[in-house]
């Protein structure tokens, strides 16, 4: 049981830090694109608001919550793995 409790936190441990890689990348290359298509229109108002509203119609996207997949699959993938390994 102990082993198993390892592997849960240290499985959290790591899918956390996969996640907030993964998710301050993504918001990176959102507001390089953001910045990209503002020099290339010169919509109205300044820079830092059409990007920050960029970003704020950014988080709640789709492609956020399909980040959370980083702890979602992982998960089923080592409990069909168990339970295969013990039950079949």
């Amino acid at each position: 049981m102990a082993a198993f409790a390892r592997l849960l936190i240290i499985g959290f441990v790591v899918l956390t830090i996969v996640y907030i890689s993964l998710s301050l990348y993504s918001r990176a290359v959102r507001r390089s694109k953001l910045e990209a298509e503002w020099e290339e229109n010169r919509g109205p108002g300044t820079r830092e608001d059409f990007v920050d509203r960029g970003l704020a119609a950014y988080e709640g996207s789709l492609r956020r919550k399909l980040i959370l997949g980083v702890y979602i699959i992982p998960v089923i993938v080592v409990a069909t793995i168990i339970y295969l390994t013990n039950f079949q």
